[in-house]
């Protein structure tokens, strides 16, 4: 049994400088823009505006970071979220693309306290190029990804499981790999937090 205990927001950043210096076991979050990543942190994290939800795609500019204190058993546990800049947005320049593309890189080559990259996967639009690219580009920096399929209560009950099979099996991982979430069902909570504790404390 999962139970959040506090979230709260730390500090954003757009350079090493000024990510933060506590440390603590740390989780980026990854994904197209418009798939629902601030509203599945929101939801990891038990509150509704912990992540500012947008209905214009490509808000986030800079890395946001967040702790969230959870206890699971008799264990306490503090995990910080980094929310990274949605990708694949048309609607920005060239050259802001490429300033967000340098960031992001730069983060997740050289964060020592980053454990887990979580990639978000749209579970009714499916995996993108640019889905494919950043998974390629994790695997290849030998970072531990999660795969999270959001907005799965958009289909009925009976279709999620062939969903979840197809998405596998287009991604070339083990159904088990890729895990369901709704943020509005609260669906895959517990799954994806026993997940990722099971990661960050291996």
């Amino acid at each position: 049994m999962i139970k959040i205990l506090e979230a709260r927001f730390v500090t954003t950043a757009v350079e090493p400088k000024g990510y933060p210096t506590s440390p603590a076991p740390e989780v980026a979050f990854v994904g197209r823009s418009n798939v629902g990543k601030s509203s599945m942190i929101n939801a990891l994290a038990g509150r509704k505006k912990l992540v500012r939800v947008s209905n214009t795609p490509g808000r986030t500019r800079a890395l946001n970071f967040f702790d969230v204190d959870v206890e699971r058993g008799t264990k306490r546990h503090t995990v910080r979220f980094a929310d990274l800049p949605g990708y694949g947005f048309a609607k920005v320049s060239k050259t802001e693309r490429a300033e967000w593309q340098k960031m992001i890189t730069a983060y997740l080559e050289k964060r020592r306290d980053l454990k887990i990259v979580v990639s978000i996967i749209d579970s009714e639009v499916g995996p993108t190029p640019d889905d494919f690219q950043t998974l390629n580009y994790l695997q290849e920096s030998n970072r531990q990804i999660m795969v999270v399929a959001t907005k799965i209560d958009r289909m009925p009950k009976a279709r999620r499981k062939p969903r979840l099979q197809a998405l596998a099996d287009e991604l070339s991982l083990p159904r088990e790999a890729v895990l369901p979430f709704s943020a509005t069902e609260k669906l895959g909570f517990d799954e994806v937090w026993d997940a990722l504790l099971n990661t960050l404390t291996a």
